[in-house]
């Protein structure tokens, strides 16, 4: 039986990429190209600059792959790309590229929810990943508590009522006068800051059948803390570190706390930490720490496909062409707020 070669296409947010799977071999290549530096002087994404640049990037990143593997695109069985949630700009020009080349290939191409691609991103190195499992899936756009029963059958069991983690990390860089993204810079500022000097609160905790979560009150704490210091002329850049310091275990504390009560309300023995914020070095430590003390599998991606990335788009497409999953009459269709509760009823 001829194995199958799915091109990935990635352009929700920030990031430009493709990739190639193949059904027998797995992941053949990968391609990003990161527009932080585009955005970095904004504090945060500019949407309208973001499209612009997916424009100007997108097309030669995947000839540059098809070259570079020795592959040419009539080798291509089928083109899955993001079709949402994200950025709507962002969004259609992935959409645009791949039901174009789909259909001048007559191939299927097939849209791709993005945070069902981050959950199965781990099964790019763990092929026996047991279901069912947790999920969080935490990032700048996204923090949700997810069950996987199976591929395809997802239940959304916890989300952030406002401000999404990475979001928080964010706005707090911003505050302390750091650069975007915030997730990196306020770790790297936390590693020289004192524990215990500054306290956050832990939003939602003290609901206990609760497994949502809230940001926006962690974030203006940590606003009228600094103003506070900065109107004592006692801002110095170690009372930032510690600040920092704090804030991040605010933050990963309240992360681990839903995350152990999710498993136990789902009653299952292993966790899926994907999404950028799952690349935070505290997080992955603390979690790894805690629940391997109470035997509880902790599966994190690479941290190359713990941020957005084609490969986890690629990976997903197979599986659903396998389901019989495509966008038949190519449509130009995304759905910037695609959730996941309705992933397979609706893109557009």
């Amino acid at each position: 039986m001829k194995s199958i070669l799915i091109l990935g296409i990635e352009s929700s947010c920030d990031e430009t990429a493709a990739a190639l799977y193949d059904s027998e071999k797995g992941l053949i290549a990968h391609n990003i190209f990161s527009q932080i530096d585009l955005h970095k002087q904004y504090g945060g994404v500019v949407p309208e600059l973001a499209s612009r640049d997916h424009i100007k990037k997108l097309l030669p990143l995947i000839d540059s792959l098809i070259k570079e593997n020795q592959f040419d695109l009539r080798d291509l069985d089928a083109i899955a790309y993001t079709a949402g949630p994200g950025l709507s700009g962002a969004l259609l020009v992935g959409s645009v590229v791949a039901n174009g080349l789909a259909y001048s290939l007559g191939i299927p191409s097939i849209p791709i929810h993005h945070m069902e691609a981050h959950l199965l991103a781990p099964l790019l190195e763990h092929d026996q990943t047991e279901m069912p499992f947790v999920a969080l899936l935490v990032s700048g756009g996204h923090t949700l508590l997810i069950k996987v029963e199976r591929i395809g059958d997802y239940q959304l069991i916890g989300q952030t009522l406002d401000d999404a983690a990475g979001e928080a990390f964010d706005k707090a860089a911003k505050l302390l006068g750091l650069d975007y993204p915030g997730g990196p810079a306020i770790a790297k500022l936390a590693q020289s800051g004192k524990e215990g000097v500054y306290e956050f609160p832990r939003p939602l905790l003290n609901k206990k059948d609760n497994l949502d979560f809230s940001f926006s009150g962690l974030k203006t704490s940590l606003l009228y803390k600094v103003q506070e210091l900065e109107s004592k002329n006692l801002l110095s850049q170690q009372a930032k570190a510690d600040l920092a310091c704090a804030y991040e275990d605010a933050i990963v504390d309240t992360l681990i706390e839903k995350s152990r009560r999710a498993i136990q309300y789902a009653k299952v023995n292993s966790i899926v930490i994907a999404g950028g914020v799952g690349a935070n070095k505290k997080l992955r430590e603390k979690m790894k720490d805690i629940f391997s003390k109470k035997d509880i599998d902790v599966i994190y991606p690479s941290i190359e496909y713990c941020t957005d990335n084609a490969a986890m788009i690629a990976l997903t497409g197979l599986y659903n062409l396998k389901e019989g999953i495509s966008n038949k009459s190519y449509e130009i269709n995304v759905n910037p707020r695609w959730s996941i509760d309705n992933i397979y009823n609706s893109h557009g």
